[in-house]
Parts: C-alpha cells; structure tokens; sequence
C-alpha cells in the first residue's frame, strides 16, 4: 500500500515542476487527495458497499474539485494536474501513466446500463477542457488538446484537436509533453485555404475582364481580407 502511495507521489515531481517536497504534495495537491480518496471508494465500491463508494468520491469531490465515480477503473500513475472541474463517469477505464489538466470529462452518452464511458489507454495526455463521451477509445500515447470534443475512438499515437476532434498529426512514440500553443488549428487552416482560392479566382476574373475589355470594379472587400489574413499569421506566434 505504501509502495503505491511513495509511486502515486514520486509522479507528481516527473509532471508538474512547481512541486517542491513530498509534505507539500501531500497536503495541498487536490489530484493526490482525489486519486487516493477514489482508490478507497473503488475499493468499497468492489466489495459490495455501493453507498460507502459513492459517499467518500461525494466527500473527495467536497474536498478536491474533482468527481470520480467509484465505479471507474484507473491504473497506475495517474495524474491530475490543476483538477478543478474533472469528471469521470462510472464505466471509465482508464490506463497507467495517464496526465488529465482541468476540467477534462470522461462523460456518458447513453442512459442505459451498460458500459457508456472512454477507454484511456495508457501514456494519454488530455489537455485543459478536454472531453470524451460514450464507450469509445482512446488509444494508447494520443494526446487531446485543450477543449477538444472526442466522440469518436482515437488510434495511438496521434494528436486530436477540435470541436469535434480531429486528427492532426501522428507521433513515433508516446509522449507526456502536450505544447498547447503549438497544436494545429484545422478551422485556421481551413479558412486560409478558402481564402487563398478565393484570391486566385479574383486574380483569374480580373485578367479575363482585362482581356475582353470589361470595366473591372474595385474590390472593397480587399482590405478586410488583408486584414483577416495578418490576424492569422500573427496568431500562429503567439
């Protein structure tokens, strides 16, 4: 028991760089509290006392910000860092070496009785917002950006972003280290794209109109696109 509490707490100082000692996580890190109070009620839950489960995750959320439902499945070495507004719903399963930021929601899609929550697998990384429904899976080293919407099971090692997620990009080899900042925007692309053809339609227009003698009017709308388009370059450094 100890073992895998000393293991619970040496994860803390691998994720998150602003833990100092082992007394400090132990009395001010709610993702401990949550995971060491949902170990117990998982315990409880398992042995037939449903009420005591649900009454120790209803007294972890008091305490931590954080709601796990008892009935969840989490393996080793998970982590939640800043987990205020974390939920995780009853037929969760969840795998070892996983880092959920907060308010990520491991929701269900269906009132029916029946397994109804994600499958996180192991190495997974879900950013700030990030949500999940129904009994899909997320595979193994995937990482989901901040305030993605996942409804559909993501393959291993690649990158969702989105609303609803979409796949961006596929890495070699899981990895802990999401850069928010850095993550594609598919609706940015998107409208740039639009943007571009509609620049090379208006240059193909004005040269036939040229070649036919036709008047060509003045397009009031360049200066907003120029607009649009120098807000988007200057967004991707920030």
């Amino acid at each position: 028991m100890f073992s895998k509490i000393r293991e619970e707490i040496s994860v803390v100082f691998d994720r998150d760089p602003a833990a100092r000692s082992v007394f400090e996580v132990v009395t001010t890190y709610p993702g401990f509290h949550a995971l060491l109070l949902h170990r117990l009620a998982h315990r409880v839950w398992g042995l037939g006392f449903k009420w005591l489960g649900r009454f120790i995750s209803y007294i972890a959320r008091w305490l931590t910000g954080i709601e796990i439902h008892p009935g969840a499945t989490i393996g080793r070495r998970f982590f939640i860092d800043h987990g205020m507004g974390v939920l995780i719903g009853e037929t969760a399963e969840i795998g070892n070496d996983v880092l959920m930021y907060s308010g990520v929601v491991l929701g269900g899609t269906t009132l029916e009785k029946k397994k109804r929550h994600p499958t996180i697998g192991n190495d997974v990384v879900m950013g700030t917002g990030a949500i999940a429904l129904g009994a899909i899976t997320i595979g193994d080293g995937a990482r989901i950006g901040a305030g993605s919407v996942v409804i559909k099971s993501v393959p291993p090692g690649v990158t969702v972003v989105g609303v609803p997620g979409r796949v961006v990009t596929k890495t070699e080899k899981p990895s802990l280290d999401l850069q928010h900042g850095r993550l594609p925007d598919p609706v940015a692309e998107a409208i740039r794209m639009v943007l571009k053809d509609q620049q090379q339609l208006e240059e193909r227009l004005k040269r036939l109109e040229e070649t036919t003698g036709f008047k060509t009017p003045d397009n009031q709308l360049e200066e907003e696109r120029k607009i649009i388009e120098k807000e988007f370059s200057e967004g991707e450094g920030i």
